[in-house]
C-alpha cells in the first residue's frame, strides 16, 4: 500500500487454493457483470485507494471489491444513497433472521 513494504502478496480471485463462501463468488460474478456497465479495474482499483487506511487493513479482499463496487454504482447514478441503505437494512435482517432460527 503507497510503496510500502507489504510482505508476501495474497492472490485473489476464485481459484483452487481458497474455499470461498458463497458472498464472496457473488461478488465475483458482480465485478464481472459490473464490467458491462464499463466498470474497470482501474476505476476499482482507484475506489479500494481511496479508503482510510485503517479500513482498508481491517477488510478482507472481497470486502474491499464490494464497497469499491458500490462506489462506483453510487457514482455512476445507478443507485442512491438510501436504495443502498435501504438494502443493507434489509440484508441485515435476513441474516438477523437465519442468525436466530
Amino acid at each position: 500500500m503507497g510503496g510500502l513494504p507489504a510482505g508476501k502478496v495474497e492472490r485473489g480471485g476464485l481459484d483452487e487454493t481458497h474455499d470461498y463462501s458463497e458472498w464472496e463468488r457473488r461478488v465475483d460474478a458482480l465485478a464481472v457483470l459490473m464490467g458491462a456497465l464499463k466498470v474497470t479495474v482501474d476505476e476499482r482499483r482507484k475506489n479500494i485507494e481511496a479508503l482510510p487506511p485503517e479500513d482498508y487493513d481491517r477488510m478482507s479482499y472481497y470486502e474491499r471489491w464490494i464497497v469499491s463496487l458500490a462506489q462506483a454504482l453510487l457514482q455512476r447514478g445507478v443507485v442512491t444513497t438510501e436504495e443502498l441503505a435501504r438494502k443493507m437494512i434489509e440484508v441485515e435482517k435476513r441474516v438477523q433472521r437465519r442468525g436466530s432460527s
